[in-house]
C-alpha cells in the first residue's frame, strides 16, 4: 500500500513536513524496509523454543505481546518512524495507540487509513491526533497501558518519564532522543571526502535529523583549508520551496524552532565567535547553512535542531582529551571519524561511548537491518530500531515447565 501511494505520500510529506522531494522518497523507502524487516524478524523470534531439562520434563520458552502500547512519533521522519514504531508494536500482537506529532497529523491520517485498507483489524489500533501535552497524560493514565515508545527531544522524553513514574505500576519506556553528534577529522583524511560527508551530515533535511552532525572537530593542520572548502560547498546549496526538484534545503518546521535557531546564531555573533553563512539573504522560515567556530566543546550546552554546524580546532596530542569531553557530554547517538589510518579509526571508535559510529562516510541515513539505529545515555534507551533485538521490547517472556511423567 505504501509503494502504490508514493505520489500522495510524497505530496503530503513535502507540504506538511517541509521535506524535499528526495527526502520524502527516502522516508517512504525506509518505512517499507521497516515493514518487511520486522515481519521477517517476528517469524524468527515467535518460534517456540524447547530448553534443556531432566528426563520427563519439558521447558517451553515463548514470547508474548506485552499488551496495550502507545507509540509517539516525531515530525522529522513522519513516515519512516511513524510506520516503524507502529508496525513493530502491532506485529508483536499488541493493541496500539498511535500518537504522531501534531505538525504532521494529516500525513499520519493518510498512512493509518492505508494500514486499515491493508487489512489491519479496526480494534487493533487507534490513531489519536492533537497536541501531545493535552493527549499524552490521558493515554498514560490508562490502567491497561504496558509500553510506551517515543522518538523526539530529550526534554519531552524526561516529561514522559516523569508522568509514567507517577503510576503505581512499572511501565516500559523505549526512548530515542537527539545528541551533540560529533565528527573527528585528523590531518591524514582526504579533505574533499570530509567536505562532501560533512555537508550531507550537517545540512541534509535542513539539519532536522536526530543523527545530524552538530560538531566538527578538525586537526589544526587542515583546519583553514577545510573551512574554506566548506564555505564554498555551503554556497552551492539551494534554499527554497521543497516542492521544487532542485531545492536542497527546505524550511524550518515552525516559527518557534526558527526563533530558537536564530537566537542561537545571534548569541554567538554577539559573543564574538566567527559565524559563516551561505548567504546574507534573510528568510522568513528558512535558516541558511551556518558554521560557527567555537573555542571548546563546553561552548555547546544542548542540541540545536537545524542547519547549524559548530567547528572546533584540535591538536594531534589533544585527541584523548577531546574523546573524553565527547563522552562526558552524556549524549551518545552518532559519531563520524575521518582518517586514512585504520588503527586510529579503530582506536577512536573503541574509546567513544556512542551508539552509531560512521568511519569515512556520512553520518545520516542508517539502513534498516544493516545499521540498527539508536543511542545511549542522554540519547536514548532500549534496543536499536531496525535491528535484531528491537521487537523484544514489545514482548514478555514466558516459560512453562511441565513434568510430563506425572500425567
Amino acid at each position: 500500500m505504501l509503494e502504490n501511494n508514493y505520489h500522495t505520500l510524497v505530496s503530503c510529506c513535502v507540504k506538511e513536513a517541509g521535506k524535499t522531494i528526495q527526502d520524502s522518497i527516502d522516508d517512504i523507502r525506509e518505512a517499507i524496509d521497516f515493514c518487511r524487516y520486522y515481519a521477517e524478524e517476528a517469524k524468527i523470534i515467535f518460534k517456540e523454543k524447547h530448553l534443556p531439562g531432566p528426563t520427563g520434563e519439558k521447558n517451553i520458552y515463548q514470547l508474548k505481546g506485552r499488551g496495550l502500547t502507545c507509540v509517539i512519533s516525531p515530525w522529522n521522519f513522519p513516515i519512516a518512524i511513524f510506520v516503524g514504531q507502529m508496525i513493530a508494536s502491532l506485529v508483536c500482537g499488541n493493541v496500539t495507540i498511535v500518537k504522531p506529532a501534531e505538525q504532521t497529523s494529516n500525513l499520519s491520517y493518510v498512512i493509518f487509513n492505508l494500514l486499515l485498507k491493508a487489512g489491519l483489524p479496526k480494534n487493533a489500533a487507534a490513531l489519536i491526533l492533537g497536541k501531545g501535552e493535552e493527549i499524552c497524560p490521558l493515554i498514560f493514565s490508562n490502567i491497561n497501558l504496558q509500553n510506551v515508545v517515543f522518538t523526539g527531544s530529550l526534554e519531552t522524553a524526561k516529561i514522559i518519564q516523569k508522568q509514567l513514574h507517577e503510576r503505581d505500576d512499572l511501565i516500559n519506556l523505549i526512548a530515542e532522543t537527539g545528541g551533540l553528534n560529533c565528527l573527528i577529522a585528523d590531518s591524514s583524511a582526504l579533505t574533499e571526502h570530509i567536505v562532501e560527508d560533512v555537508i550531507n551530515s550537517a545540512f541534509n533535511s535542513a539539519g532536522q535529523r536526530c543523527s545530524a552532525l552538530r560538531l566538527l572537530c578538525i586537526q589544526d593542520e587542515i583546519y583553514n583549508d577545510l573551512l574554506k572548502m566548506l564555505n564554498g560547498s555551503m554556497r552551492e546549496l539551494k534554499i527554497g520551496n521543497p516542492e521544487d526538484l532542485d531545492t536542497d534545503m527546505g524550511p524550518i518546521i515552525n516559527k518557534e524552532s526558527f526563533k530558537k535557531l536564530s537566537s542561537h546564531i545571534e548569541f554567538f555573533k554577539e559573543s564574538g565567535m566567527p559565524v559563516h553563512q551561505s548567504t546574507d539573504q534573510k528568510f522568513s522560515n528558512h535558516i541558511p547553512p551556518t558554521i560557527i567556530e567555537i573555542d571548546k566543546l563546553s561552548d555547546l550546552k544542548n542540541e540545536q535542531f537545524g542547519p547549524i554546524l559548530h567547528i572546533l580546532k584540535f591538536k594531534s596530542d589533544e585527541v584523548d582529551e577531546l574523546i573524553r569531553e565527547v563522552n562526558d557530554s552524556g549524549f551518545g547517538l552518532t559519531m563520524g571519524i575521518h582518517t586514512r589510518i585504520e588503527s586510529r579509526a579503530d582506536m577512536f571508535s573503541e574509546k567513544c561511548n556512542i551508539g552509531n559510529i560512521y568511519i569515512n562516510r556520512d553520518m545520516v541515513g542508517a539502513v534498516v537491518g544493516s545499521q540498527p539505529f539508536g543511542g545511549q545515555g542522554l540519547s536514548g534507551s532500549g534496543y536499536k530500531a531496525g535491528g535484531p533485538n528491537y521487537l523484544l521490547q514489545f514482548l514478555n517472556e514466558k516459560v512453562v515447565s511441565k513434568n510430563s511423567v506425572a500425567f
